[in-house]
C-alpha cells in the first residue's frame, strides 16, 4: 500500500502566525505508526478522523481465532469544539488501510479501504484475491450499516468515494494488471446504490500508468475524475482517431456489470492532467488530457458556480498544451474548465523550490449561485537538501480568474521531529482545520488536529445570520447559527404561534428532528446570550 507524506510541517508553530488563532488543538495518542488519511466534516460541522492504525488488545476475538496485529481501520469523532465523541476500530485479520471518507446525506458516513485481509474479525466477506476493496457504511454514531468488498484476482486499491444527488455512490480506485485492462495500472470505478448494491463497474486507461487522484460529484448526478497519467492512448478500429474526443468506445466484457473504456487522449509528457467526465450512469462523457513535455501531477479538483478547477504541480516549461512557464523546480498548475471540459483560463503560482498543492476550496456567494475566489493550501518543500527552513507551509487566494490576491507562509522547523501534513479542510465559518502526525521519533505517530481562525479568511466569507438546510425537509434539518454566541436557545413555532421545541445549544450548527411534523411551514427562532435573535422559515414535506 503506497503511503504518501509530502514534506515536515509543524502544527504548534501556527500560534506566531499573525492574525490566526489557534481555536482548539486536540492530540491523539499513540505508540505505533498511524497513517492519518483524511478530516472529513459532518453536515452538523462536527469532524471524522479517519486513517490507519494497529491496535493492542481490541477484545474483539473469535472463538480459535488470534488477535489481528496488522493496521485496521481507526476513526475519531470530534465534536465542534475538538471534544471526542466517539472512537472506532474496524479489524480484518490482515493489514487494512482506510483511504477515504465520504459524509452521507443523513449524516453518517461511508468509509472506503484497502484490505489484504480475508473473511473474520470485523471483514464479513472472503477476500477476492490480492488486495480488495473494502467499504463500510456507518451511521452517525460509528454503527455498521453494511459493508462490502469489491475486487478482483488482481491487486485493486482505493482512492476516493462520493455520494451523488441519488443518494448512491461512486468508488473510484486502482488496479493493478487487470485481465481486461489496458496498462500496467488502471483505474476502477464502481457505482453503487445507497444500499450498497453494485450498478455498474468501469475500468479506465492507457497503455502505461493511470492513478486516480482525485474524484468530485458534479451537480447532474455523474462524477468529476483527475487522473495522473503516464500513459498513451488506446485507439481501436472502431473508435475515432482524434485526441480528446467526447465520445469513447465502451468494449463490455463478460461480466455484466463490467465495462472498459481505453483512452482516447495520448499525454503530452512525461505525465499529465487526464480529466474524465462520468454522467450518473457511470458512462465517460468527455475526457481531456492536459500537460507540457514534463512531469505534471494532478492532485485535486473543485466545483464552481459554472465549472471545475483543476489543481496540481508542473515541471514542464509552456509546452503541448500548457500555456504558463515555470519560474523554479516546481509550480502550482491551475486550470479552469466549463462543464463541458473546455479551458477558461490556466495559471502558474511559485512559493520556490518544489510547491506541492494540498487542498483547494472555492468560495460561495451566500446564495451558493456565484463563486468569489478560491483558496490554495499547500507546501513548498526543499529540493534535495535539509535546513531548518526549509519547508514552508502556505496558503494562497486568488479570484475568481485566478488572479492572486493574497499569499501568507507558515514557517517550519527542522526535521528533528517528525510533523507532517495529511489533510486541511476550509469551513463554511472561514475557520480552517489543519490534520497530521506528530512524532518524537519514527513509527511513533500522533494524530494532532488543528482548528485556525484566520481574520484574512473570515473577512471573505458572506455574514448571515440564519441558515437551515435541508430545506424543504422530510426528517432532519439542521440549524446554523451565522453570530458568534456562547449560548443558544433554538424555538420551533408552527404558524399559529405554538412552540413545539426548544433546544439549547453551544454549536454553531445543531441538528433538529422534525419527523414528528405534518407537512407544512414552521419558524425557526434563535434567541442567543447576547441578546442577539435571528428566524427562518422551516418547509415540513
Amino acid at each position: 500500500m503506497k503511503k504518501f507524506y509530502i514534506g515536515a510541517f509543524t502544527l504548534c508553530t501556527v500560534l506566531g502566525i499573525s492574525a490566526q488563532e489557534v481555536v482548539w488543538q486536540k492530540d491523539i495518542k499513540s505508540s505505533t505508526q498511524d497513517f492519518l488519511s483524511q478530516v472529513t466534516t459532518t453536515i452538523d460541522q462536527q469532524y471524522l478522523i479517519t486513517g490507519s492504525s494497529i491496535q493492542s488488545g481490541s477484545g474483539k476475538l473469535e472463538a480459535g481465532s488470534k488477535q489481528n496485529n496488522g493496521y485496521d481501520f481507526h476513526l475519531v469523532k470530534l465534536n465542534q469544539q475538538g471534544n471526542e465523541v466517539w472512537e472506532k476500530y474496524f479489524s480484518g485479520s490482515n493489514h487494512d488501510y482506510l483511504s477515504a471518507t465520504v459524509t452521507t446525506q443523513d449524516g453518517g458516513f461511508l468509509l472506503a479501504g484497502t484490505s489484504y485481509s480475508g473473511k473474520g474479525l470485523d471483514k464479513k466477506d472472503d477476500s477476492k484475491g490480492g488486495s480488495d476493496i473494502w467499504l463500510i457504511r456507518i451511521n452517525e454514531f460509528g454503527d455498521e450499516l453494511w459493508q462490502k468488498t469489491l475486487g478482483s484476482s488482481s491487486d485493486e486499491e482505493v482512492r476516493a468515494v462520493i455520494q451523488t444527488t441519488d443518494s448512491g455512490f461512486f468508488i473510484a480506485g486502482n488496479v493493478q494488471n487487470a485481465a481486461k485492462g489496458y496498462g500496467s495500472k488502471d483505474v476502477w470505478i464502481t457505482r453503487l446504490d445507497k444500499d450498497g448494491k453494485e450498478l455498474s463497474q468501469l475500468i479506465l486507461g492507457g497503455k502505461g500508468l493511470d492513478e486516480v487522484e482525485k474524484m468530485i460529484p458534479t451537480r447532474d448526478g455523474g462524477a468529476l475524475l483527475g487522473i495522473y497519467s503516464r500513459s498513451s492512448s488506446v485507439k481501436t478500429n472502431n473508435q475515432q482517431s482524434t485526441t480528446n474526443t467526447n465520445t469513447p468506445t465502451d468494449r463490455t466484457t463478460t461480466h455484466n456489470l463490467l465495462s472498459a473504456t481505453s483512452k482516447q487522449s495520448d499525454n503530452f509528457g512525461e505525465g499529465d492532467y487526464w480529466i474524465v467526465k462520468l454522467d450518473k450512469n457511470g458512462k465517460v462523457e468527455w475526457e481531456k488530457n492536459f500537460g507540457g513535455k514534463a512531469d505534471d501531477h494532478i492532485r485535486t479538483l473543485v466545483l464552481t458556480s459554472n465549472g471545475f478547477i483543476i489543481g496540481g504541480e508542473s515541471r514542464s516549461e509552456r509546452s503541448g498544451n500548457k500555456t504558463v512557464g515555470i519560474e523554479e523546480d516546481t509550480d502550482l498548475w491551475l486550470i479552469s474548465l466549463n462543464e463541458r471540459g473546455d479551458e477558461q483560463w490556466q495559471k502558474s503560482y511559485n512559493f520556490k523550490n518544489r510547491d506541492i498543492l494540498m487542498s483547494m476550496s472555492v468560495l460561495h456567494s451566500a446564495d451558493d449561485k456565484s463563486s468569489k475566489g478560491i483558496l490554495l493550501g499547500g507546501y513548498t518543500q526543499a529540493e534535495g537538501r535539509v535546513q531548518t527552513d526549509d519547508e514552508t507551509f502556505w496558503m494562497l487566494y486568488l479570484d475568481q480568474n485566478g488572479n492572486e490576491q493574497w499569499r501568507k507562509h507558515v514557517k517550519g522547523e527542522s526535521r528533528k521531529k517528525e510533523e507532517r501534513l495529511s489533510d486541511l479542510k476550509l469551513n463554511r465559518d472561514g475557520s480552517i482545520v489543519l490534520a497530521g502526525t506528530s512524532a518524537e521519533e519514527l513509527g511513533k505517530e500522533n494524530w494532532k488536529i488543528v482548528k485556525l481562525g484566520d481574520k484574512q479568511v473570515d473577512q471573505l466569507i458572506e455574514k448571515y445570520d440564519i441558515k437551515i438546510y435541508p430545506n424543504p425537509v422530510s426528517d432532519y434539518s439542521y440549524v446554523e447559527i451565522g453570530f458568534d454566541f456562547k449560548d443558544a436557545d433554538i424555538l420551533l413555532y408552527d404558524m399559529s404561534g405554538r412552540q413545539l421545541q426548544s433546544i439549547k445549544t453551544k454549536n454553531r450548527v445543531t441538528k433538529i428532528n422534525t419527523q414528528a411534523l405534518v407537512q407544512g411551514a414552521y419558524l425557526v427562532a434563535v434567541k442567543t446570550d447576547n441578546s442577539k435573535t435571528a428566524n427562518a422559515k422551516l418547509i415540513k414535506k
